[in-house]
């Protein structure tokens, strides 16, 4: 327990030190030149802007990256594109158990005077 206690304060030093880093990275600037979004030390994103929806979507769910981590919206680090999360998993839970059979489901719909629910078939191809 004392180990996982050290780490966990290390984690938030070192969190706290990035943070530092870029709110000065930025006021080093000149006020016209700051963005408040760039790199600490050239690796680790920041944005301090306030976050957009166009911004959280494309860091959260984005099918057109194959990136797993994206910048992260708002602080400093990383977000999890959790589209391409999902893609791993059901890649990888098909190379797992195998490609399961194709399932067919056709739905057909009575006139809409009826009362009843429409049938519903379910047929393997």
């Amino acid at each position: 327990m004392r180990s996982l206690h050290r780490i966990r304060r290390l984690v938030r030093f070192t969190v706290f030190g990035l943070v530092v880093a870029a709110v000065a990275t930025e006021l080093v600037k000149p006020e016209t030149e700051r963005t408040w979004h760039g790199r600490v030390f050239g690796a680790v994103p920041y944005d301090f802007r306030p976050p957009t929806w166009k911004r959280i979507r494309d860091a959260y769910w984005n099918p057109q990256s194959d990136r797993l981590f994206s910048d992260r919206v708002f602080g400093v680090g990383w977000a999890v594109n959790l589209y391409r999360a999902k893609t791993l998993m059901e890649e990888a839970y098909a190379r797992l158990m195998g490609q399961p059979e194709p399932v067919s489901i056709r739905m057909t719909v009575r006139s809409e005077g009826s009362a009843r629910k429409p049938d519903v078939v379910v047929t393997r191809e």
